[in-house]
């Protein structure tokens, strides 16, 4: 099988995990039966929604500011695009948030899409975007990431699921992702792998 396209998600994949969402969550005011909180504004009323989205400007904007990059993956990324493998960003941050997060570490993307430009994950909108703008099949493209909507939303497009395991719950989300690595730069083993079966 040949990967023609790897689609990563970013804080905690590409960069080291910054977001407390519990804390955040409690800062907004919800309660832990409330579920994420980007579903939970849909259900809030104007006033409520924007004090959310200040909150969370807040939040992502010190992310961006204080984001540092997991070991070897400047490094990874290199190869992979050395490959000829096209590269991705899907995130469920803001494009421009995550745009200022690349270009603060030099990196290098065919595509980036935030929650304004895709269904947020765990949709598979966002993957099935990209896969048509590179015009290849799902079955060609590998997800990365390091939460269970990343492993779900690759899944339900029909990509390989690759489970990063920096967060606190990755033994939950291991079963459902088809490999789980615990080095970024580990993908490389993995393509190569593919291509030998």
């Amino acid at each position: 099988m040949s990967i023609k396209a790897i689609i990563f998600d970013l804080d905690g994949t590409i960069t080291e995990p910054f977001f407390d969402f519990d804390a955040i969550r409690v800062e907004i005011g919800m309660r832990p039966e409330d579920g994420t909180i980007l579903e939970a504004m849909e259900h809030m009323d104007s006033q409520q929604r924007r004090r959310c989205r200040e909150i969370l400007r807040v939040h992502e904007q010190a992310a961006v500011n204080e984001s540092s990059l997991n070991p070897g993956a400047a490094k990874t990324l290199h190869k992979l695009s050395k490959r000829g493998i096209k590269l991705g960003v899907l995130t469920r941050n803001t494009r421009e948030n995550a745009m200022a997060v690349i270009n603060k570490h030099n990196l290098k993307f065919d595509i980036v899409l935030g929650r304004d430009e895709a269904e947020v994950k765990p949709n598979a909108d966002g993957v099935l975007k990209i896969c048509r703008t590179f015009g290849i099949e799902p079955s060609q493209s590998m997800v990365v990431g390091d939460y269970l909507y990343d492993i779900q939303c690759a899944k339900a497009a029909g990509a390989l699921a690759v489970l990063f395991a920096t967060h606190k719950n990755a033994d939950d989300f291991a079963p459902h992702a088809d490999f789980t690595i615990e080095r970024i730069d580990h993908i490389l083993k993995i393509i190569d792998n593919l291509q030998l079966s």
